[in-house]
């Protein structure tokens, strides 16, 4: 799969992972095993750079003696999502044109 057609879904799924409710790392990592498995390492990056872009904000609360940090979705964030939703239909359509073109021949 192209690297960056990847990194935009795992952009999103982070963000639908947190869309209900905050979340911290290792639940966000739960939450999106169904669907993908990545490590920590992979993680952390992705969540500092959608803070960074404004789609997600983050707080430390102390849990079980430990700082955790907790993420939140933005307004941008949900937009973001949005904007997937609508690229994935066009996405969908082209796919669509190409599969009935290959079964055709």
């Amino acid at each position: 799969m192209d690297a960056q057609i990847k990194r935009g879904l795992l952009d999103v799924l982070i963000l639908a992972a947190i869309k209900g409710e905050e979340s911290y790392g290792y639940k966000i990592i739960k939450d999106i095993k169904p669907y993908l498995t990545i490590s920590e390492s992979t993680l952390y990056p992705i969540l500092r750079r959608l803070e960074e872009g404004g789609y997600l904000t983050v707080n430390s609360q102390e849990h079980n003696g430990r700082l955790r940090k907790y993420y939140s979705i933005t307004a941008a964030g949900l937009k973001k999502i949005d904007d997937f939703a609508q690229e994935w239909k066009q996405m969908m359509e082209i796919y669509d044109y190409v599969v009935r073109e290959v079964e055709a021949v």
